[in-house]
């Protein structure tokens, strides 16, 4: 059989066009025995829903975070850091996300509900007294511009005697869902030093205005400076200038996989450092196996961490009474933990270099330890808020946590970029098969008149290759006559619902 005659035929793959599809090797196991405290509850949780272990045990560690990081910093390699936490759950529609995160919330929920509750009778009271404080200033201020009332600097002292106007009472939420970062600011100058950040529908904040192209970059900066402990700086036309300091922001974010491939694959994302400050994990699927006669209730543990963070809400978090500026303790290592932490610091460190395990995401790497030193103290802290160092034991499971993340990481970075392949894969089959008159295609079809994201040679090559092994097109052998010359690179389409010759 010829060259042309080869190609005139409907070919086919052995086994027909495979679908296109994101290999993804499943992680590790989630190492639930490090979690120390958390753990009783975080397999209570598991038991009950039967979802993957990861899911509860990331909803734990970030409500966890929310309750301590206003009491202290935490030693670490790199000086004093807050105890925040950024947590990012990847798991699909049905994997029981909100049934894992709705029992660390509830004490936090009831928290909310009687503080806002005990706040009217204070609300009602300010309101009084601001009113009583306008009548009067504006009493002083009228009789200021009479022609023949109170000269200016009786005025003045007068002002000075009513003295400063009432400041509302501050909000007593703990948790913002999808804010704007505008709108967070205005909660840290008005509400608590010490915010969560926390939803099960994260997607609607990765995709809400916050994140927008228009205020992106912004929006990333600021919550990179958050979990860094720096201050809030703000300059409007409208609200001046003004200054927050000693604010704190735990993040827990459940998104769908689709949605997280795209955040991982952003460029900005990765290189401003946002994405690497995040615990990510994305656990195994249990849909399928969770059978009703499996399921277990541990209410004892589950009560245990209401009554453990209602203990913790309820004692005043350090702060100074006029500015509400957090002033956190600082909680050192011990030698030993500081030993363990430059060990696992330096082999992670050891695996970025040329040809390392590591060189592919080394922004995420060379925030691992101090990842493992923020886990260790609060870990420490909700054991006991008085806790006086890291503990060796302590800074051991912290480290495991830490290691389990950053594998976390790596594997879903290469996902991502598999992700990407795919999708441009997938965008050219279809252009193949809807736009493209021809039989055959050649690397210089789709540069010239491919889709755009595809008009270069190594991307359009690397689709075709990928289509190729996915049996969408066979490779023809060089010499092949397409269009009246004889081509050294080019590939048949498989048209599907053709028939086999």
């Amino acid at each position: 059989m010829n060259a042309r005659a080869t190609i005139d035929e409907t070919p086919f793959a052995k086994e027909g066009p495979q679908p296109l599809v994101r290999s993804i090797p499943p992680g590790s196991p989630y190492p639930v025995s490090a979690l120390g405290p958390l753990r009783a509850a975080v397999e209570a949780v598991q038991m009950q829903t039967q979802a993957p272990v990861a899911i509860p045990a990331q909803s734990a560690l970030a409500v966890a975070s929310l309750a301590v990081q206003g009491f202290a910093n935490v030693e670490t390699l790199g000086g004093v850091r807050p105890l925040s936490l950024y947590a990012l759950t990847v798991a699909r529609s049905g994997e029981r996300k909100s049934a894992c995160d709705a029992p660390f919330m509830e004490a936090l929920r009831e928290h909310e509900r009687e503080q806002d509750k005990a706040g009217i009778a204070e609300k009602q009271r300010w309101e009084n007294e601001h009113t009583i404080w306008k009548a009067s200033h504006d009493r002083i201020v009228n009789d200021a511009k009479k022609p023949k009332g109170t000269d200016s600097a009786a005025a003045v002292a007068n002002l000075q005697a009513l003295g400063p106007e009432p400041q509302a009472p501050p909000s007593t939420d703990r948790t913002v869902t999808e804010p704007t970062f505008e709108g967070l600011t205005k909660l840290f100058a008005f509400g608590q030093p010490s915010l969560g950040l926390f939803s099960d529908e994260g997607g609607q904040f990765l995709g809400g205005h916050a994140m927008n192209s228009e205020n992106r970059q912004k929006s990333l900066a600021a919550f990179n400076d958050l979990w860094q402990g720096n201050p809030i700086r703000r300059t409007r036309s409208g609200d001046g200038h003004f200054t927050l300091y000693g604010r704190r922001l735990a993040v827990h974010l459940m998104v769908q996989p689709t949605v997280a491939r795209t955040f991982m694959a952003d460029p900005l994302a990765v290189d401003t450092g946002f994405l690497p400050r995040f615990l990510i994990c994305e656990p195994t699927s249990t849909i399928g196996t969770r059978l009703h006669e499996n399921e277990r209730t541990d209410v004892a543990a589950i009560a245990a961490f209401g009554n453990r963070l209602r203990s913790i809400l309820a004692v005043p978090m350090p702060m100074d009474p006029e500015t509400r500026e957090l002033q956190p303790q600082c909680l050192p290592l011990s030698a030993g933990a500081r030993m363990l932490l430059v060990k696992y610091h330096n082999s992670v460190e050891r695996a970025q270099a040329g040809g390392g395990d590591m060189t592919h995401i080394t922004g995420t790497a060379s925030k691992t330890a101090e990842q493992a030193a923020r886990i260790a103290g609060v870990l420490s802290l909700w054991g006991n808020l008085r806790v006086n160092e890291v503990s060796e034991a302590t800074m051991a499971g912290a480290i495991e946590l830490a290691r389990f993340y950053l594998l976390e990481a790596s594997r879903l970075a290469d996902a991502a970029l598999v992700s990407k392949d795919i999708d441009e894969a997938e965008t050219l089959r279809r252009w193949l098969l809807d736009k493209w008159p021809e039989h055959e295609v050649m690397v210089r079809d789709v540069v010239q008149r491919g889709p755009n994201a595809l008009r270069e040679s190594p991307k359009a090559r690397a689709a075709l290759a990928l289509l190729e092994k996915h049996g969408c097109l066979v490779r023809l052998e060089p010499g092949a006559v397409i269009r009246e010359m004889a081509r050294t690179e080019a590939w048949a389409i498989v048209r599907e619902g053709a028939a086999k010759t």
